[in-house]
Parts: structure tokens; C-alpha cells; sequence
């Protein structure tokens, strides 16, 4: 089944950060990405740039409303995730403790399925 680990973070954790320690976090987790990809448990992984560039779209009686970031009432963001194919749940929380961005953000597992369910 797979599940989606999703790397959730303050909003404001990276601009302290100088370019050199963020280069060092992106590499640990791009290694445990590879050691994923060697377990065959890796479906898909991306990084998501900061909010400030992005852009939240509604359509409410067919009137596209689009806002762009930052956004003042966001207090975390999704900075980034790991498509996994696991067996179970317990598996694919077992894999989170392993993920590096646990000791600097959270790392929220959900399972991949229809919105219906």
C-alpha cells in the first residue's frame, strides 16, 4: 500500500539557515531518499521550495480566486515528501523514525487513497 510521508515545517526554519548548513540537510536527506530507493521502498521524493513563491487557488461559484505567498496565517508548511510503497502502517511509521527530518520538523505519514475512504 503506499503511503506518503510528508516532511511538515515551520515556515520560518530555513531563513536562519546559511547556505552551507541547508546544502547539509538536503544531502542527508537525499541519502536517506537513496537508501529507500535501494530497500525498493521508494516510489517518488521531491523537496517543495519555501511558500513564498507559491500560490493557493479556489473556485467558488465558478470564480477562480488565486492568493499568493507567503501566507501570514500559515504557521507550518509541507516542505517536501517520500511516496513509499509499504506493507503497512507500522511500516511506514517505522521508515518516518528513520527519516532526518524528524529531529528538525515533523514528519506526517498518511496512507495514499481516494478521498471517499
Amino acid at each position: 500500500m503506499p503511503y506518503m510521508l510528508l516532511i511538515v515545517e515551520p515556515t520560518d526554519q530555513r531563513r536562519p539557515r546559511t547556505e552551507a548548513e541547508g546544502r547539509a540537510l538536503y544531502a542527508r536527506m537525499q541519502g536517506f531518499g537513496q537508501s529507500l530507493q535501494e530497500r525498493g521502498l521508494l516510489l517518488a521524493s521531491e523537496s517543495l521550495q519555501s511558500q513564498d513563491g507559491a500560490a493557493r487557488v479556489q473556485s467558488r461559484g465558478g470564480q477562480a480566486r488565486v492568493v499568493d505567498g507567503p501566507f501570514a496565517e500559515a504557521k507550518e508548511m509541507v516542505g517536501g515528501f517520500f511516496l513509499l510503497s509499504c506493507g503497512t502502517r507500522d511500516e511506514a511509521i517505522a521508515i518516518a523514525t528513520e527519516c532526518p527530518a524528524a529531529e528538525w520538523c515533523t514528519v506526517e505519514v498518511r496512507a495514499v487513497a481516494p478521498c471517499y475512504e
